[in-house]
């Protein structure tokens, strides 16, 4: 999270500065939010249709032995 922006928009908004630390304890804190990670794989993956190109496509395209 990028707290230096949340930090210029609340400063622009409210006109009161805040610092790093006193951003994230607004956002945890005071409005519930937690830190998200987003997943590492796609939601549209396909799993058989990657089996698929692995064993048709990927063989005729591959150079070398």
């Amino acid at each position: 999270m990028d707290l230096e922006r949340v930090g210029t928009v609340v400063e622009q908004v409210t006109g009161v500065s805040l610092s790093r630390a006193s951003v994230w304890r607004l956002l945890t804190g005071r409005l519930g939010w937690s830190l998200q990670r987003p997943e590492r794989r796609a939601v549209e993956r396909d799993d058989s249709e990657i089996a698929r190109w692995i064993a048709h496509e990927w063989p005729r395209i591959k150079k070398g032995p």
